[in-house]
This record gives C-alpha cells, sequence and structure tokens, in this order.
C-alpha cells in the first residue's frame, strides 16, 4: 500500500467509497490516525459485509469514531476491537452506545457467515466479545471536546437517528467534519443537523440521495396514511420494513397519532398497529430516557402532558411472527429494513401473494437488498430459508422515503455554509455521488483559479486523496517571555499617548493651522509611530508534534518549561592537506575575512605579512600556526597539514565551506601566484632576478637545473661553490647537498661558456651574447615556474 504523505493530510475509504454500506474512512495526518465508523454492508454477509480492513494496519488507529447506531456504521466495532490488533480509543454519544448494545445483540443473532443464525461459530463475533468490546466504548457530550493525544474532537447533534453527531475534528491549525448520515429536516422528535460554529478545511458529507428532492414533509405523511387508509379499509395488511431503531420511531409517533384522530373510520381499535422486533421493546427505553435530547416540540409534550411521547396508545409490541394472531387489516413495523432476513422478510413471504396487501418502502434501500429488488416489481421473489422456491408477488409496493438523509439542496445549503475548500463525498452509490460532484463543481465554478477554490472528490474504497495544507502557524508565548511582550506594549502605549498629547498642545497653542501632510511627529528610535506598532521579541520555538502545540520561550526558561528537553551542541572538525608556506594562508585569509585573530605562531609568519619585515628568513616552516576566524571558527596549521574546528550553525558551516575552498586552491590562485613574486621583487633591485631561502634552494635549483638539463644536455653541468673545480652532472632524480653559500651551473657548448649563479638567478659570466641571451629566456621560465613556491 501507498504510504502516507508526511505532511498532508490522506483520506481513504475501507468501505462506504461509492456505495452504501460498511461505512468506514480513515484520516491520517502528521503521525495521527483517525477512523470513523466500522459498518457492515446490509446486502452481503459474513466476512463479505466487511469494510476491506485487511488493506490497512489497525493496530496505528489512535481513535475511532463512530457516528451512529445504524448497522452500516456501527455493526463491525466488536469485530474491530476484539477481532484484529487494534488498539485505539472508541468513542460515541451516550444514546448511541445505550441502543448500540441491544441492536447488535440482535445481530450477533441473526447474522453468520454462512447465513445461518443457528452456526454460532460462523458468526463475525460472539456476545461474549460484544460485551466486552462494549465496556472499553468511551462516551461524549455534545458540544464538550476531547483531546486525545493532541487530537481535538467536537461532537454536534446530526439528526438522522437519536444519537447521531457528527464530529469536528481539529489537528493542530487543521479542521475536518465528518457529518456521518444527517438531517437538516426538522422531524417530530429529532433536532436538525447543526452548523459548527468554527470553519472547516475538510467537509466529509454523505451523498445518499446525490441531486433527489425529498417531497415536503407534511405532504410525504399524507400521503403515507392515505395508502395505509386505504389498504386497511379493503381488508389488506401494510408492511413497513423499517430499521429497528430510528426512522420506526418517527412513523409511530405519526401513526399512533393518525390513529388516536380517526377511531372512528378505523374501527375503533379493530385495525391494529404491531412494532415487530426482537429489541424494540427494551431499546424503546432508551428513548425514553433520552428525551431531553430531542427537539422543543417533544420535551414540550412530555412537560405539559407529563406523560412521554414515546409510551403509544395504538401500537403493540409483537416479538415472533409465530404470537401474530393474522385474522384481518393491520400495519406491521417489522424490521429489518432491508427485508433480506428476519421478521420483515418472514411477512414479506408471507403477504406478497395477496394482492390486496402493500408492502410500503419507507427507507433508503441499498443496492442487492431484497428492498431493492422489490421495489422492480417482480412477479416472484425467492424464499430465504430455500432460494430454490420462488414465491409469486402479487401485492402492492409502494415507496415513500422517511430516509432521514438530507436531499440535494439541503445537502448543498448545508456545504456551502460550512465553507470548506476540499469535499470529499461518502456513503452514497456512484451514479448519484457523480451527479451531486457535477452539480457541486458547477455550483462553485466561480472559486475556480482562485485561492477560495473548492475542490471535491469521490473516491472508491481504498483510493487515497492526499490534500496539502499551508496554514498559518500560531505560537503561544510561554514564561518570562510574556512579561517582556506587557513590558514592551505598555511603553509603545505610554509612548502614543505622549505623542498624543504633544500634538493636541501643538494644535492648541500655534496660530498656523498645520495640515496633516506638514505635522510630523519624531517617534522615539526603534519604535513605530503608526496605529499598527508591534512588539519585536526574540525566543526559542518548541514545537509539540504529538499534541500540535507551538510555544515561544525565552532559553532562560527552557529548562523549567520542558525538563525533558536535552540540549546538544555539535562541534565540527575538517583537516585538509596544505602545500604552500603558512604566511601565504594567514594572508588570503585576511583578505577574505579581515577578523582573524592570532593565537599562536610560533614561526612568526603574521609580522612578515602585517609588519613588511622583509630581511627575516624563516629557516623552519614546521612551526604551529593557530588562527581564530570571526570569533568562532578555530584554524590550526602544523607540519602542511590544516585542521578546522567549529560549532555547527547555519553562519559558521557557510564561512568553514569557505575557509576550506581557500584551504584547497590558494597554491595555484593567480593572488598567491603575484604575492610570491612580489614579495621576491621586494627584497632584490635586478631586473629579472630572485632570491631564493635558503630553507628550499635544494629543492627549486632542483626544478631548475632540471629545465637547463633538458635544454642544454650534457652541455651543463651544475657546480658546488664559488671556486670548486669538481663538476657535478646534473641528472633527474640526483639529489644536491648545499656544501657552499651559492651554487653555480655551467653551459659549455664548443668554445662559448655561460656561468650562472642559482642562487642569485644571475648570469656571473657569457662569451657569446647569443647563448646569453638563451640561458636569461630560461632562467625566466624558471622564475616564473617556483615564483608561487616563494
Amino acid at each position: 500500500m501507498e504510504q502516507p504523505n508526511p505532511t498532508g493530510l490522506r483520506f481513504f475509504s475501507l468501505g462506504g467509497g461509492n456505495e452504501v454500506g460498511r461505512s468506514c474512512h480513515i484520516l491520517q495526518y502528521k503521525g495521527k490516525t483517525i477512523m470513523l465508523d466500522a459498518g457492515v454492508h446490509p446486502a452481503y454477509q459474513g466476512l463479505a459485509s466487511l469494510p476491506f480492513y485487511d488493506e490497512f494496519d489497525l493496530s496505528t488507529v489512535d481513535i475511532l469514531l463512530i457516528s451512529h447506531f445504524h448497522l452500516d456504521h456501527a455493526a463491525s466495532l466488536p469485530y474491530v476491537m476484539q477481532r484484529t490488533n487494534f488498539n485505539g480509543r472508541v468513542f460515541m454519544t451516550h444514546p448511541t452506545k445505550a441502543i448500540y448494545r441491544w441492536l447488535l445483540k440482535d445481530f450477533v443473532r441473526v447474522t453468520s457467515i454462512g447465513g445461518s443464525p443457528n452456526e454460532k461459530d460462523d458468526n463475525l463475533y460472539t456476545d461474549e466479545d460484544l460485551s466486552e468490546s462494549f465496556d472499553r466504548i468511551e462516551t461524549i457530550d455534545y458540544h464538550s471536546t476531547m483531546d486525545v493525544n493532541g487530537i481535538k474532537f467536537t461532537a454536534f447533534h446530526a439528526g438522522h437517528v437519536l444519537g447521531a453527531a457528527m464530529f469536528q475534528i481539529e489537528l493542530g491549525s487543521l479542521r475536518v467534519l465528518f457529518t456521518g448520515d444527517y438531517s437538516r429536516e426538522l422531524d417530530r422528535h429529532l433536532n436538525s443537523a447543526e452548523i459548527p460554529p468554527l470553519a472547516s478545511d475538510v467537509l466529509i458529507v454523505e451523498s445518499t440521495f446525490g441531486t433527489a428532492t425529498h417531497e415536503p414533509r407534511l405532504s410525504r405523511e399524507k400521503k403515507l396514511t392515505q395508502l395505509i387508509h386505504s389498504t386497511v379499509t379493503k381488508g389488506g395488511r401494510v408492511l413497513m420494513p423499517v430499521f429497528a431503531l430510528g426512522r420506526a420511531q418517527e412513523l409511530m409517533l405519526i401513526l399512533d397519532e393518525y390513529w388516536s384522530h380517526n377511531e372512528e373510520e378505523l374501527g375503533n381499535g379493530q385495525v391494529p398497529i404491531y412494532y415487530a422486533s426482537n429489541l424494540a421493546k427494551r431499546s424503546m427505553s432508551v428513548f425514553q430516557t433520552y428525551v431531553n435530547m430531542m427537539n422543543d416540540s417533544i420535551r414540550k409534550k412530555f412537560r405539559d402532558s407529563k406523560t412521554n411521547p414515546f409510551i403509544f396508545k395504538n401500537i403493540s409490541y409483537l416479538k415472533n411472527i409465530d404470537s401474530f394472531q393474522d385474522f384481518g387489516p393491520s400495519v406491521m413495523l417489522a424490521a429489518p429494513g432491508m427485508l433480506q432476513n428476519g421478521l420483515s422478510r418472514d411477512l414479506l413471504e408471507k403477504w406478497c401473494p395477496e394482492p390486496k396487501n402493500m408492502v410500503l418502502i419507507t427507507g433508503y434501500s441499498v443496492e442487492g437488498s431484497m428492498a431493492k429488488y422489490l421495489m422492480l416489481e417482480p412477479e416472484n421473489i425467492p424464499s430465504v430459508n430455500n432460494p430454490e422456491v420462488n414465491i409469486p408477488r402479487r401485492c402492492q409496493v409502494e415507496e415513500i422515503s422517511f430516509a432521514a438523509h438530507v436531499d440535494f439542496q439541503e445537502n448543498i445549503d448545508f456545504i456551502e455554509q460550512i465553507r470548506a475548500s476540499n469535499i470529499i463525498l461518502v456513503h452514497g452509490e456512484s451514479n448519484p455521488m457523480g451527479r451531486l460532484k457535477s452539480a457541486l463543481l458547477s455550483n462553485f465554478s466561480s472559486t475556480k483559479g482562485t485561492e477560495d477554490e473548492v475542490h471535491v472528490f469521490n473516491p472508491r474504497n481504498c483510493a487515497d486523496v492526499i490534500l496539502e495544507f499551508k496554514g498559518v502557524k500560531v505560537a503561544k508565548a510561554v514564561g518570562t517571555i510574556v512579561e517582556e511582550i506587557q513590558k514592551e506594549e505598555k511603553e509603545i502605549k505610554e509612548e502614543k499617548e505622549i505623542r498624543e498629547e504633544d500634538a493636541n498642545i501643538k494644535s492648541e497653542t500655534s496660530d498656523v493651522k498645520l495640515e496633516k501632510s506638514d505635522e510630523k511627529i519624531i517617534p522615539k528610535e526603534g519604535k513605530q509611530n503608526d496605529d499598527n506598532e508591534g512588539v519585536i521579541i526574540s525566543g526559542i520555538l518548541v514545537s509539540n508534534e504529538k499534541n500540535f502545540d507551538l510555544n515561544l520561550v525565552s532559553l532562560e526558561d527552557l529548562r523549567e518549561h520542558y525538563s525533558e528537553l536535552s540540549t546538544t551542541v555539535l562541534r565540527e572538525r575538517q583537516s585538509v592537506q596544505v602545500n604552500c608556506r603558512k604566511e601565504l594562508i594567514y594572508w588570503h585569509l585576511c583578505q577574505m575575512f579581515g577578523d582573524i585573530s592570532v593565537l599562536e605562531d610560533e614561526d612568526e609568519i603574521t609580522n612578515v605579512v602585517e609588519n613588511g619585515e622583509t630581511e627575516k628568513k624563516i629557516n623552519d616552516d614546521m612551526g604551529r600556526l593557530v588562527l581564530e576566524i570571526m570569533n568562532d571558527l578555530k584554524l590550526t596549521v602544523v607540519n602542511h597539514v590544516a585542521t578546522l574546528e567549529w560549532i555547527q550553525g547555519l553562519i559558521s558551516d557557510s564561512v568553514a565551506d569557505s575557509i576550506i575552498a581557500i584551504l584547497m586552491s590558494v597554491d595555484s590562485t593567480p593572488a598567491s601566484v603575484k604575492r610570491s613574486s612580489n614579495s621576491c621583487n621586494h627584497n632584490h633591485t635586478h631586473g629579472n632576478t630572485l632570491q631564493i631561502e635558503q630553507t628550499d634552494d635544494v629543492w627549486k635549483i632542483k626544478q631548475i637545473s632540471k629545465l637547463f638539463t633538458r635544454q642544454f644536455g650534457d652541455s651543463f653541468t651544475l657546480l658546488l661553490g664559488k671556486n670548486n673545480s669538481d663538476n657535478i652532472k646534473k641528472e633527474e632524480n640526483t639529489e644536491v647537498k648545499q656544501e657552499t653559500d651559492d651554487i653555480f651551473g655551467m653551459v659549455t657548448i664548443g668554445k662559448n661558456t655561460a656561468r650562472i649563479n642559482f642562487s642569485k638567478m644571475k648570469i656571473v659570466e657569457c662569451n657569446s651574447n647569443p647563448l646569453k641571451g638563451r640561458v636569461e629566456s630560461i632562467m625566466n621560465i624558471g622564475t616564473d615556474l617556483v615564483a608561487s613556491l616563494c
């Protein structure tokens, strides 16, 4: 799998990408991992219904947020907590946790890998897994903010079902809003989804209905009651497949009120309403408990009548189909809503052959489910217990959506109010989601190419979305630096007041009316005289990646406020071989930097360079030279090795690089050649002569003698001593030992002879002008060759 971008926000879906069901999304940002929901797919069973957990290392998840208790958002949570390497913390609201337990106990009973609810070994998890995972779930109140290792998140009302929450997540300066399933419609018992007070950078929003729009609520309620009324008065039965909890309670509020207002037409209780769910009665107590979390209408009824609106007068609970006496017309709300199995599927197979009966679909139907298939009005449906047996379908099929999901207009209004520049669409089939994406891009087309451009994404499962953010970081001042800021601000304020007083006095005493452009106020040195005066402070920025904190502290307070921090001084050292004299190195460094202190100078070469002591002879170049450059870098030169030491830093590193560059090129630069030539010419008044220092005489004469040997061959001899009659042939590798003050050479060609003093680089005698000119040319070449080494 592709590694997450260390600087960007990474989003991808393990489920719920271009599909409705098994919602599960991952957010990763700067080492933090947040998981959003853990559902199952209602159209599949067993492991096939799970999100793609194998595609992600769940041990890296810091927190898991559950938006609401519906199976497609929460049913795989026990599997994650008990059957995987997940080690994070789980959060949901109080009502969600209360209903979650009962809802999933029923899910354990009816769900298995092979579709055989009686085979407990095939279940995704057991009752024990559910119980153990339940104890680890933590709750969060609406509008409260939790902080888990730097991840801050706040729960807001999402509508949809009791306890449903949207979460605004803060990761440093980045805010992400996850809506889950949400509704902006104010129904009979729930608050509508809220708009968080703080804007979000990223919005992860459901797209269940795409660009479709709902009928008005009152119109839908009227159509619902009329269809039911018409069917039961003809002796028919009405099956309403619903989720066990959520929209079922809204529908029961509608039907209970309608039956109370139309008792006579409905036979004074002769047409019963049943709610067929194993967990209905137990879970209904949760609705009765959390009335205070519902909308004003329910709370008002509860307060005025002093009775609980969820204690219904005209609705009875049916535990199982065996206890149902099916003797006449009735209305049955039965779970599950997708008609995949359970009581609703049993009643469908029993009632669908009768034309007078009706199936009324009120929720969202997922692709691949029986509810979706039934809306195509097939002639036959397969039996759930024996798929080879087909059951004729003659009953009516109607759809009136009471699904608590936003339609297109509600969704786009909400998105505009959130003002997020990045929108990620989830929880929607491919086609409706694609149409919604196109509509959003068209709606925000005016922002294209601007800083406020809105980007819309509709990724498939396991497809990455990487978002880069360049937010403004704000540092919090801590410790004594706060006092410094306050002191500076006080001085600026006092100075401003003084200037204003002076200006007022000046305007009162002056007989001349000053134009604004003529009036000048000279501020205190270092201060500004405008209204936007700022305080300049210095300190150390301390970044805590764990909590996304950025604090500014003074160096003195660092140990007090951050005792766990340790400081390190890194000293660097680099050595290079140098093949030139130390005075030449010193001269180049002085020319480059100027600010040089001499710590040690055993050969006193700095006096030669600075004081022009040209008559001083340096007989030994092996002494120690230690220099301090710009009060920070230390250079030691000894035995033709230069060692540079410095403390690591931006400026020091740059200076060190410059010094190393000088050391590596000092013996070959034009400035060095010129410097050496000038030094030698200063010591002598001869036109083109060069005195060779005693310490390097042998080596330099050897180099020049090589030149004469190649020019004159055996005609050239090297003489030791001014009056020595012994001739020494100069071979290429012959070592010359100096025994006298001066060293001479002799060139003999026939009767023509030239005698040369190599110590003074001059022709002592020559009886041939052509030979003399040739010797002088070779001497000039030799002078140039050895000048850079003087």
